[in-house]
């Protein structure tokens, strides 16, 4: 229990202080300047030392007034005082007693007070011996929290098993604010003192827990900042002690960026990357990562493009070098290039060369880009099978790589190259996906300027790019793919056109390549073309150029060993001598009128080919077997043949019955080649009334067309290939369909000038022009007979095996 003593009543010199509260008790060192202070001081010392010290309300007052001082101070002893060279007192003094001011009067420059002062002793109690612990512990935790305290020093100055001096030790050594100590000092009751210091404690240690937090949290940054720092410069005298300059790899990858010329989303998916690449250690895998992913970034081009010739006369003179005839497709190339010069932004185009092998339709393309002035690149689609291949994959995978557009981008460098694809119509699908899918994106116009690979995840513009696909058939093209490509056909070319060729090009081509003068060899006219009539038969000219330059090899070889002034002339006469024995002999020459054995037309993925048709008459039940690995269609069309015969027996001088005795075998020769379509028709039909009537077939006209059961004949497909493949078999009567007549201005000139073309309507002017002797035709019944009890059985290769 708190008891005040009997209050005495004192008059000392009095001193204000300022920014400092003594508390009793205390050592407190402070400086006296202010010459007040320091008669105060004097008069103190020349006495009893006893002085008064009372804090003053505001600091800045030098000169302060009675009523601007607290009125509850502290009685202390003057315990040193030091003179210093400028004149000030360095005081160190001890607090005795809490102290009121009663009244001040001024004495000789300075303050004298009369105070009284208030002792205080305090009983023991459970609540003080509680209240102090708690202090005692507080301050424990508060001194190692804090800096600026030396936790030895003051946990000895503190120690002390009377309360009334705890509190006060305590208070003094807290570091708050002068209002709080001043609070503290004025409260009489220690109890109340203890309990408020604890409560000061519990704050001051809360501020100072997260003080301390925040300070770590500081430290750690500035620590890393200052050894990021650190390094970055070490790496900047580095570089400079190797003369690379001080600028750093980032500063030089912000700069590319900024002058590539992207899209504003691809700029801020660039400096979002580099930012977290800045923030990345160097060796660690996503750094390695996102570099990768920022140099794809700068090596796709954004704004690059090819400066582009669309001068049309140089152009046309461009195309004429690299390529003879193709005149449809050297008109299309310089229509593009007129619109070109007439519409400002025009989109890109998508062209398809559809052909067989070896009719330059990848070479037309790089024509194309010489003579556009253009970057070229190529992708083969042969074989593709996963859709990562046109789009790429995520960069979540490991060894992630963009598609292959993106990639032909980068290595073309510019926006506006001629992109070939290459095959188009080889393309497969998996699980993996379909290519195919892909592709409608890339080559739809309304859509490829937003094109987005997986890998670069942002829009690419490929509508400034000229694409051209490749492909020898269109029915294995997906026909929402073949929808946006415009479709230009190749044939194959006439032997004329093979001729000029090989007299512009490959001769010349295969001279260089071999290493030859051109007086080592020479061709002499005609034996190129008995090389292409006798060694190959192809659409293109891919064998052709084989041809020439195995020649060229053994002429080389001739060359090295009599010397470079070896001349050798190449004649029709020693072709075989560099070439071995023919390869192909002359069907026209060799072949004679036979019994049911017809020629045909087909057509095939390589160009028109020359298809035989043999039928045989044996005795048996009606039976019609087919061989040759013929397809359903063409199967079908055998049987729409016999039924159209059995319809006409009459009109063809046979029985009603003839086939109640007869087996009919039909084959078409090179038996492993699958065959099928509906244009065989009319060769079935003639082959087996042949056979039937024992008129032979004319062995100098082929014939391609679609029967019916009513002995129509139909329009059919591939006509120029067709009249090709006669033409180079030598057959130059050739019987078609009268809907197919349209079909004769995409043949050259040339071929229509040697060949005679028959048009037909019906299956009976089909047989007064391919019987060696005409047929007498009876005119068709009211009503035909039919024999319902017959159902002839078809055997097929497959039934006759088992």
């Amino acid at each position: 229990m708190f008891t005040k003593e009997k209050m005495d009543l004192k008059r000392v010199p009095m001193m204000p202080v300022r920014d400092m509260v003594i508390f009793p008790h205390m050592m407190s060192p402070f400086i006296v300047g202010r010459e007040a202070s320091v008669r105060a001081l004097e008069e103190a010392l020349a006495g009893d030392k006893k002085i008064f010290l009372a804090t003053q309300h505001d600091a800045s007052i030098d000169d302060p007034k009675p009523k601007e001082i607290h009125q509850v101070g502290t009685l202390a002893n003057v315990v040193q005082s030091v003179k210093l060279p400028d004149g000030n007192i360095r005081v160190l003094v001890e607090g005795v007693e809490r102290a009121r001011l009663m009244q001040v009067t001024a004495d000789e420059g300075f303050y004298r007070a009369t105070i009284r002062l208030v002792p205080a002793r305090l009983e023991p109690s459970p609540q003080v011996e509680q209240a102090s612990s708690r202090a005692t512990t507080l301050f424990e935790q508060y001194v190692k929290l804090s800096q600026s305290l030396n936790y030895d020093t003051v946990i000895a100055a503190v120690r002390s098993d009377d309360p009334v001096k705890l509190s006060d030790s305590i208070a003094a050594n807290l570091q708050i604010g002068v209002d709080e100590k001043q609070e503290l000092l004025e409260m009489f009751d220690p109890l109340e003192r203890l309990n408020r210091v604890g409560d000061i404690l519990e704050v001051e240690i809360e501020k100072l827990n997260v003080d301390r937090s925040v300070n770590n949290r500081v430290k750690r940054q500035m620590e890393r900042a200052q050894r990021e720092y650190y390094l970055n410069e070490k790496i900047k005298a580095i570089q400079k002690e190797l003369g690379r300059g001080e600028k750093s790899e980032y500063d030089e990858l912000r700069k590319k960026i900024e002058a590539a010329g992207m899209t504003a989303d691809a700029l801020e998916k660039a400096n979002q990357e580099l930012k977290r690449l800045e923030q990345m250690p160097p060796m660690s895998a996503e750094s390695t990562v996102s570099r990768n992913y920022l140099d794809w970034l700068l090596a796709v081009p954004w704004k690059k493009r090819s400066r582009e010739i669309r001068d049309i006369e140089r152009a046309q003179v461009t195309l004429e070098q690299d390529h003879y005839g193709l005149e449809k497709l050297k008109d299309r190339i310089l229509e593009y290039l007129a619109v070109r010069q007439l519409v400002k932004n025009p989109k890109g185009s998508i062209l398809c060369f559809l052909g067989p092998p070896g009719t330059g339709k990848t070479s037309l393309a790089k024509s194309i880009a010489r003579a556009t002035g253009r970057k070229f690149v190529r992708v083969s689609l042969g074989g593709v099978r996963d859709e990562a291949e046109i789009r790429g994959h995520r960069r979540t995978y490991i060894g992630a790589l963009p598609g292959q557009i993106i990639q032909m981008m980068r290595k073309a460098g510019t926006i506006n190259p001629v992109f070939l694809l290459d095959e188009v119509d080889k393309m497969s699908m998996d699980f993996r996906g379909d290519p195919s899918a892909a592709l409608m994106e890339v080559l739809d116009p309304e859509l490829n300027h937003s094109f987005t690979d997986h890998y670069l995840d942002v829009e690419y513009d490929l509508s400034k790019v000229m694409f051209i696909c490749t492909a020898n058939v269109l029915h294995t093209v997906p026909q929402p793919l073949q929808d946006r490509m415009e479709v230009l056909r190749l044939s194959g070319y006439t032997e004329q056109e093979k001729l000029e060729i090989a007299q512009r090009f490959l001769v010349a081509k295969q001279r260089e390549r071999n290493g030859l003068a051109p007086k080592n060899i020479q061709f002499e006219k005609g034996s190129l073309a008995y090389v292409i009539r006798h060694y190959t038969r192809e659409a293109g000219v891919r064998n052709l150029e084989r041809e020439i330059a195995n020649i060229s090899r053994k002429v080389a070889r001739k060359v090295v060993k009599e010397g470079h002034d070896v001349a050798t002339q190449i004649t029709p006469g020693n072709v075989q001598d560099f070439l071995g024995v023919v390869k192909f002999r002359d069907l026209a020459a060799e072949k004679h009128n036979e019994i049911g054995l017809a020629t045909g037309l087909a057509w095939t993925e390589v160009g028109g080919e020359v298809m035989s048709t043999e039928v045989s008459l044996m005795a048996g039940k009606g039976r019609l077997t087919l061989t040759g690995k013929l397809g359903d269609v063409m199967q079908e069309s055998a049987q729409a043949a016999m039924s159209y015969v059995r319809s006409r027996s009459a009109q063809i001088g046979l029985s009603k019955d003839f086939y109640r005795h007869l087996d009919i075998h039909v084959h078409v020769p090179e038996g492993a080649i699958p065959k099928d379509g509906p244009s065989a028709g009319i060769t079935l039909a003639t082959a087996i009334t042949s056979a039937l009537t024992r008129i032979p077939v004319r062995c100098d006209v082929a014939m391609t067309g679609e029967i019916t059961l009513r002995g129509k004949v139909l329009p059919i497909g591939g006509v120029k290939e067709k009249l090709l493949a006669a033409h180079r078999n030598g057959i130059y009567t050739v019987v078609l369909p009268r809907d197919n007549e349209k079909d004769l201005a995409d043949v050259a000139p040339e071929i229509l000038a040697v060949m005679t073309i028959k048009f037909v309507e019906t299956m009976d002017e089909v047989l007064r022009l391919t019987l060696e002797s005409p047929l007498v035709v009876a005119p068709l019944p009211v009503v035909p007979e039919v024999a319902p009890e017959f159902q002839p059985t078809v055997e097929t290769d497959q039934e006759l095996t088992n």
